[in-house]
């Protein structure tokens, strides 16, 4: 026997060869299991930056990012529907996605604190981007992103981003695994 949710959920706008949506089954795990098990999967840490309609910035510490396409190039990374940030990132004409450094811990744990945004910024150098989203000082890549689409699934935001300009550098990633940041490991030495 199928037993379905009672969570409800936005109505989906479908096309004509879509499927009709049926309600997940509930699980048989607990949300702290499934968190678990999630951080299992290392992942990069990525500060997303927006300017908000008053001209100050805001930004928080996002490790749901990943590459959807090449061509055109897309990213995507989602937010918790709770998130104050919320109402401003969706607004946002455009966005960046500072991926961190190694050697930026300090500035992962300041972004993901429920801090004024004024407060996670104090103390971090970083420069407006192309479209005016801040670009944090030090990261190991940035992508500078149009604020294609947006899509409300379960209890967060996906959010998809247009790629306008990149760029990166040999800095090593900041990596963040069974909740804790991990050494990221060093490159092989070349050998003579």
């Amino acid at each position: 026997m199928r037993v379905y949710s009672n969570i409800s959920h936005a109505t989906r706008n479908l096309g004509a060869s879509a499927a009709p949506w049926m309600p997940a089954a509930l699980p048989d795990f607990d949300s702290t299991a499934f968190r678990s098990a999630l951080g299992r999967f290392a992942t990069g840490v990525t500060v997303v930056t927006a300017m908000g309609a008053d001209g100050r910035p805001v930004g928080l510490t996002v490790s749901s990012f990943n590459s959807v396409s090449l061509s055109p190039p897309l990213v995507l990374w989602s937010l918790s529907l709770t998130s104050g940030s919320l109402p401003v990132l969706e607004a946002a004409s455009h966005y960046a996605v500072n991926v961190l450094a190694a050697d930026q811990i300090d500035v992962a744990r300041r972004f993901a604190t429920r801090g004024t945004p004024s407060e996670r910024f104090a103390h971090v150098s970083w420069r407006p981007g192309r479209r005016g989203a801040p670009l944090i000082d030090g990261c190991t890549a940035w992508f500078e992103c149009y604020n294609r689409s947006r899509y409300r699934e379960g209890d967060h935001c996906i959010f998809v981003g247009e790629v306008e300009h990149c760029d990166h550098t040999d800095a090593m990633p900041l990596v963040f695994h069974a909740g804790g940041f991990d050494l990221t490991p060093q490159r092989p030495r070349k050998t003579l």
